[in-house]
């Protein structure tokens, strides 16, 4: 049975997406491997363990997922070239908790790449695309579904047309601008930086607070506002947002939620950046 992260009226568990190994050089862009080695090790190779972890946030009202997951349709040469450790298992980690695919309400992209998008549309038995979560509002944003319709030759090589294939036709896109409460407690708010349009999303229980800030704060080792991945496709902004976003809620006590972390799945930071409580499933 998955252990959730209790914050009240509010519970956070985390399902198996699929881990996966990526160049450390990448996830640390400008910073030395002498300094982010200490903190998130690597392998003789270079590469470093992550997790790719949809949140499942169970509220009185509602079921709701941030991000899917690498998915099923991944073929052998892409599992050869993203090192893929571990096979995702999202629906089957739902089942084993009672939840069936038609039960989430609501799934929130963070951004649209392949690690996080990739089990909106799954294969069936039959070999056959299918949406993953056939009742889910699939909540985006306006910035973002635009780079996923209309991409750049940066984005294009991330954003995987059959990632989306019928969610647009299926009435089950919903697009958003900036702030959109999705349902009592959950609120996702734009942030760009990473992608133009990647969003973050507050979860607020009775006891505790959580934020999940996506790609912008990958693993516990990016607190550092200079700490920014290769992968970050406007640093400058990303720069600037967590410079804002990461003191204020480390001084409010909110745990930060990790969806590529292996080391912990959330954190409490103090403001210097040192975690001063962790949890782990």
């Amino acid at each position: 049975m998955k252990k959730s992260l209790d914050l009240g009226n509010i519970s956070i568990t985390w399902l198996n997406g699929g881990e996966f190994e990526l160049d450390g050089g990448t996830m640390f862009g400008p910073v030395p491997k002498l300094l982010w080695n200490k903190k998130y090790p690597s392998d003789h190779d270079n590469n470093i363990k992550m997790l790719n972890a949809p949140l499942l946030i169970e509220t009185p009202l509602s079921k709701v997922l941030i991000d899917t997951g690498l998915g099923n349709k991944l073929s052998d040469k892409e599992i050869d070239i993203f090192r893929v450790t571990k096979p995702w298992s999202v629906v089957a980690d739902l089942a084993a908790m009672g939840i069936d695919r038609e039960g989430i309400d609501y799934v929130i992209l963070t951004h649209c790449d392949f690690d996080h998008a990739g089990g909106i549309v799954m294969h069936s038995d039959q070999g056959k695309p299918e949406l993953t979560f056939p009742k889910a509002r699939h909540i985006v944003q306006k910035k973002e579904w635009e780079d996923v319709t209309h991409p750049n030759s940066r984005a294009a090589h991330s954003y995987w047309p059959h990632n989306f294939t019928g969610l647009e036709a299926s009435g089950l896109l919903e697009i958003v601008k900036g702030d959109h409460e999705v349902v009592p407690g959950i609120t996702v708010s734009l942030t760009g930086g990473h992608t133009r349009g990647h969003q973050i999303a507050t979860i607020a229980g009775k006891k505790e607070c959580a934020v999940h800030l996506g790609d912008l704060l990958p693993l516990h080792s990016h607190f550092n506002p200079l700490w920014i991945m290769a992968y970050d496709n406007f640093p400058l902004d990303i720069i600037e947002q967590k410079e804002k976003i990461l003191p204020f809620y480390a001084s409010q006590n909110y745990w930060f939620t990790f969806y590529h972390d292996i080391y912990m799945k959330a954190c409490q930071f103090d403001s210097f950046g040192s975690t001063k409580a962790t949890w782990h499933d």
